[in-house]
C-alpha cells in the first residue's frame, strides 16, 4: 500500500494555508492599506459580507456533520474510510474549502479589505495545488469508478 492510498497528505495543509492567509491580510491591512469603495457600495458590500458569514457557517455546519454521519475523517491528511457524495458534497467535492474561501472573502467585505479578497483566492490556489489535486488522488485509488462517477456529476469547487 503506497501514501497516496492511505492519506492524500503528510501536512494538514488547508488550514495552515488559510490561517497564513488571515495573518498576511491582517497584516498587510495595517501595513499597507489599499482604498476601498465609497458608501453607498461599500454598505451595500457589508451586507453581502454578513451573508457570506452565515452561507459559510450553513456550509461548515452541513459538510462536518455530513463527514461525521458517514463515519470518515474531517483531517485533510488523513484517509478517507467512505466517499461522501451528499448533503453539501452534492454540490461541491470540497465544500470546507469553499466555505474557508468564502470566508476569507465575507471577511474581507465586511471589513474593507481587499487583502482578505486577494489572499483568499490565493489560499484557494494554494489548496487546491496542496491538498485537493492529492486528495482526488487518494479518492481515485481508495474508491476508483464510483469516485470518478461522482466526479464528473460534481464540480471541485462550485
Amino acid at each position: 500500500m503506497n501514501d497516496a492510498e492511505t492519506r492524500p497528505n503528510r501536512l494538514p495543509w488547508p488550514p495552515m494555508i488559510y490561517l497564513t492567509a488571515i495573518a498576511a491580510a491582517v497584516v498587510l491591512m495595517w501595513q499597507v492599506p489599499l482604498p476601498w469603495l465609497p458608501s453607498p457600495l461599500s454598505d451595500l458590500l457589508f451586507a453581502v459580507g454578513i451573508v457570506a458569514i452565515f452561507g459559510v457557517v450553513a456550509i461548515d455546519v452541513s459538510a462536518m456533520r455530513t463527514l461525521s454521519k458517514a463515519r470518515t475523517t474531517i483531517m485533510p491528511h488523513k484517509g478517507s474510510d467512505h466517499l461522501v457524495t451528499n448533503g453539501p458534497f452534492s454540490f461541491s467535492r470540497n465544500p470546507i474549502y469553499l466555505a474557508n474561501t468564502l470566508l476569507m472573502m465575507g471577511v474581507g467585505l465586511i471589513a474593507g479589505s481587499v487583502w482578505f479578497i486577494l489572499l483568499g483566492l490565493v489560499a484557494a490556489f494554494l489548496t487546491q495545488k496542496l491538498a485537493i489535486e492529492r486528495e482526488e488522488r487518494h479518492l481515485d485509488i481508495r474508491f476508483g469508478k464510483r469516485y470518478r462517477d461522482y466526479r464528473k456529476k460534481v464540480r471541485r469547487w462550485i
